[in-house]
């Protein structure tokens, strides 16, 4: 275990409070106009999922415990969690349905994620920043729109329903970020 500044604590990061280990769901450095800066941490116990909040002086030290990260592939989900495949070894793990939480629909068959492993327990989980969708379907666009008017509603191919320019139709293939499901670009393939 090695201590760190409580600001420095990023989401995904694992801390150890009083021999439990916890992994950073949120992490918010906040600065006061007057007082000491604080940094607001919500976070998980790993044991027994349970979530819980903690505020300490962003120059506090925290013990952080360190993880494996490592590249895995997602393979498909069942009744037990998501299985992923580690493409070296092929050795082959299975993620609870509470460590990918809402990253769910963003997951495709071969898609490379980061786990993180804590003595052979996935802790974390981590997705590219940006996927590519297909838009299954959108409203027409209404002529005389322009494209910073607004934004119109469309469905993926996932179900998941985003905000698109008015220009992208049906059967385009657009970026998404995986952070909050947010319109990037038309896909270039």
């Amino acid at each position: 275990m090695v201590k760190v500044a409580a600001s420095s604590l990023r989401k995904g990061a694992v801390v150890d409070m009083e021999g439990r280990l916890y992994v950073v769901l949120t992490a918010e450095n906040i600065h006061p106009g007057k007082g000491t800066p604080v940094t607001q941490l919500n976070m998980r116990r790993i044991s027994d999922g349970v979530k819980v909040s903690e505020r300490w002086r962003t120059t506090e030290q925290v013990e952080r415990a360190f993880v494996d990260d490592r590249d895995y592939n997602f393979l498909y989900e069942d009744g037990e969690g998501y299985h992923f495949m580690n493409p070296e070894t092929y050795d082959q793990v299975v993620v609870p349905v509470d460590v990918v939480g809402d990253s769910a629909p963003w997951l495709t068959d071969g898609m490379t994620c980061v786990l993180s492993l804590h003595e052979g327990v996935v802790i974390a989980m981590e997705l590219p920043a940006r996927v590519v969708f297909e838009i299954a379907d959108t409203e027409p666009s209404v002529k005389g729109q322009t494209a910073s008017s607004s934004y119109k509603p469309a469905t993926l191919t996932n179900g998941q329903r985003i905000m698109v320019p008015p220009y992208i139709a049906a059967g385009t293939r657009v970026v998404i970020l995986t952070e909050d499901g947010s319109y990037i670009e038309r896909a270039k393939d």
